[in-house]
């Protein structure tokens, strides 16, 4: 990577007309203001459906995209809805916000809709969309409408002939369900046609999109229900343990994801088949593929079934390099990000080193009271080129909340290490802002809160927490000229400033 600077963004979070953030003009007109702002990234947060809780780390799919992206104004202007039936749903509209309840009862109505309207059956494009994906489209678009049929209820608590996949039980729904499964095939359609139109138009601009593949899959995912042979499932399709973290300075008693977990040895002699389609999957959607929990293929935390925290997990092997020296020889040379946040062992930090992919580091664990202080890696001054700095992720305080919530003595430190001792605390994010900017990490990025100064009141997700999680977004005119010539102004201050831009114009 070139010396360049991003910004984290959810595509959620975009201001839009309709109840949440999609692929709607404000998506392209965020492209344009990236431009001017002179930056050369956008990262936003993984793509697919959501589950319960709204996170985009539990996904129905590792292939399919979220539904609530689709633009609704396009849909209107393709004829199959109209500006008064959108106008009249109620989407929870609210600025700022995003009520996702209102989305799941009142949006797809509207895409059903559409969906009925749009002949799809006799589009040449969309019978080619579904030949090339029927690899994982087949499956998913049938999972999703044997759900529906099911009430929503997760997958393992079908009835047994469907839930185990039998031939006849699989034929059976094929024909029930083939308009509601013609439905969801539309959805997918849709979605990445009008993903590849917002990718392509910000590559013509010069930004490049930054994506997230979660490490794990959700359990109720079609991913799961379709290939129970890659995960540690028992006969009946149960998981024998389950995906977390131990406990850390997020939780006292660690993260239970409850995700399943692989069956490295299965994945090994394939030949990581599976995880070649989906990194193959990952880097034609995006520029450059952020892997989630990066220490997680070193060593895995197993937390067996049945547990109420994640205190009684253990640790096992994971596939180690043997994975992405298979990456390289499949796919070649690929822009990969190692989030190797967490407790990170010496086996960890070797690994990435091994990879040669940029790993992460954050700010807001720089000035932790407990540390040895000039030896901690996430101090800027240890910073190596090859790692993208964050002030913070989705998954941290805002920088302003963070500096609000640490002790005194971790205030003083940040201070005096930014030797700063007067300025207002809300107008500190901009100094540590310019903190890791002019560091020697080859990208920074930097969640939108952040340079716009806001509190832990706009934060993206709370870890072990559900329900309050990834509603923030940005309201319209909240873009402004000035903040947009203040991120500029900092990018060009430390040698950041896309090349696309006119340093003349920066007068």
């Amino acid at each position: 990577m070139n010396r360049g600077a991003g910004i984290l963004l959810s595509i959620t979070s975009l201001p839009s007309k309709y109840g949440i953030g999609c692929f709607s003009k404000s998506a392209y007109d965020f492209v344009d203001w990236l431009k001017a702002a002179g930056q050369t990234y956008w990262q936003i947060l993984p793509l697919g459906p959501t589950s319960y809780g709204d996170s985009p780390y539990q996904s129905f799919s590792t292939y399919a995209g979220n539904p609530y992206f689709i633009s609704l104004e396009a849909l209107i202007e393709e004829g199959v809805l109209t500006e008064e039936e959108c106008g009249a749903a109620d989407l929870g509209e609210m600025e700022g916000t995003i009520d996702y309840k209102k989305l799941y009862e009142n949006r797809y109505p509207l895409l059903r809709r559409a969906y009925e309207r749009s002949d799809i059956s006799n589009n040449p494009a969309y019978i080619r969309f579904v030949q090339e994906n029927g690899w994982w489209l087949s499956d998913y678009a049938l999972f999703m409408a044997v759900k529906e049929r099911f009430g929503g209820a997760p997958w393992t608590e079908w009835a047994q002939d469907i839930r185990l996949r039998w031939d006849y039980a699989m034929d059976f729904y094929r024909r029930e369900l083939y308009f509601d499964i013609e439905f969801q095939q539309y959805l997918q359609f849709t979605f990445y046609k009008q993903w590849r139109a917002l990718k392509e138009y910000a590559n013509r601009q010069g930004v490049r999109i930054i994506g997230d593949i979660p490490i794990y899959v959700a359990m109720d995912s079609a991913d799961a229900w379709a290939h129970p042979e890659l995960f540690q499932l028992d006969g009946d399709n149960v998981p024998t343990a389950v995906a977390g973290c131990p406990p850390d300075g997020f939780s006292a008693v660690g993260q239970l994801w409850g995700n399943p977990l692989y069956r490295w040895e299965y994945h090994r002699q394939t030949g990581y088949d599976w995880w070649m389609k989906r990194l193959a999957h990952c880097f034609s959607l995006y520029d450059v593929v952020r892997i989630d929990h990066f220490r997680g293929f070193d060593e895995y935390y197993s937390i067996p079934r049945g547990a109420k925290t994640a205190i009684d997990g253990h640790w096992e092997k994971g596939p180690g390099m043997d994975l992405f020296r298979r990456m390289r020889e499949v796919l070649g040379e690929k822009e990969v990000i190692a989030e190797d946040l967490g407790y990170v062992t010496d086996s960890v930090r070797r690994l990435v080193r091994d990879s040669g992919f940029p790993g992460m580091k954050v700010l807001e664990f720089a000035f932790d009271s407990r540390d040895s202080g000039c030896a901690n890696d996430y101090l800027p001054h240890n910073y190596t080129e090859n790692c993208v700095a964050y002030t913070g992720t989705h998954d941290n305080e805002t920088i302003r909340g963070w500096f609000e919530s640490i002790t005194e003595e971790e205030r003083r430190l940040a201070r005096a290490y930014i030797c700063d001792r007067y300025t207002p605390r809300q107008y500190l994010h901009t100094s540590f802002i310019s903190l890791i900017m002019a560091s020697r990490a080859s990208l920074c990025v930097i969640p939108m809160q952040d340079y716009m100064g806001y509190d832990n009141t706009c934060r993206m997700n709370q870890p072990s927490t559900v329900g309050i999680n990834w509603k923030w977004r940005l309201k319209e005119g909240e873009l402004t000229e000035e903040l947009k010539r203040e991120i500029r102004g900092i990018a060009r201050r430390y040698g950041r400033l896309a090349w696309q831009w006119d340093d003349r114009l920066d007068g």
